[in-house]
């Protein structure tokens, strides 16, 4: 699709700030969103500081609220005049095991993760459906192919949803070649979500900004599905998916 514009949902930190900049540096024009304006309102400055040549429209966004999603969609499609890409990356972690008291923020995570995600997705395929092209990509989690145990089963849950979202959204696509819909796994990759995790419970753990930069590499080529880094979560995932669970009970 060349230099086109790329609408971030979820930009204001971690893995959605990291592809920010990195789709910047590839002269990307961006429509930045998130619930903290004074981060937006930051790296939009730090973005144009560094690449005076690209656009930055940033909008506040609670991807709760189902029908502000709408509105900020349609938004920066007015902004730009259309949308080229739109990637789904807002989301929550840290839940509690099933049964010991955390049903709210467990509820909050399938609720932030999948039932927004959701109208993300609804309001991004309006937008596409209408011009007939854009491409959607879903920012999913390794954790989607099995169920995780302790604080991980919600997040994981809703993970899982995510990624069967995104591949039904594409199996209604499979005769609209102009409008692709990418799944991306990544693995552990550090960010503030999870920058107090136990090693133990994170392994093959990298640094945010490579982590940024193969997944915004991966979303460029509009892959069907890619796990992020492809080494080793792509045979790791094969793998778990055969894996008797007391062996990922082991491993996770």
């Amino acid at each position: 699709m060349g230099n086109n514009n790329v609408i971030i949902i979820g930009a204001s930190s971690g893995l959605g700030a990291g592809m920010a900049r990195e789709f910047a540096r590839r002269g990307h024009d961006l429509g930045l969103c998130a619930r903290r304006l004074d981060r937006l309102d930051a790296l939009k400055a730090e973005l144009e500081a560094a690449h005076p040549g690209i656009r930055i429209v940033v909008r506040t966004l609670d991807v709760t609220d189902h029908a502000q999603v709408f509105a900020v969609v349609r938004g920066f499609r007015d902004d730009f005049g259309q949308l080229d890409r739109v990637v789904v990356n807002a989301g929550i972690g840290q839940g509690m095991p099933v049964g010991k008291g955390g049903f709210e923020r467990n509820k909050a995570i399938i609720e932030t993760n999948l039932i927004a995600a959701l109208a993300q997705c609804e309001a991004a395929m309006e937008v596409f459906r209408a011009q007939d092209r854009g491409h959607l990509a879903v920012i999913s989690s390794v954790s989607a192919v099995r169920g995780f145990r302790g604080g991980l089963t919600a997040y994981a849950a809703s993970k899982a949803g995510v990624s069967s979202l995104a591949e039904g959204i594409r199996a209604d696509m499979l005769r609209k070649p102009r409008i692709k819909v990418s799944t991306l796994l990544p693995g552990y990759i550090r960010t503030e979500m999870n920058e107090d995790a136990p090693a133990g419970h994170t392994p093959f753990m990298i640094d945010g900004e490579r982590g940024c930069r193969l997944l915004t590499a991966a979303i460029l080529r509009e892959p069907a599905v890619a796990c992020v880094p492809w080494w080793p979560w792509a045979p790791l995932s094969w793998l778990l998916k055969r894996m008797p669970l007391r062996w990922v009970v082991r491993l996770f």
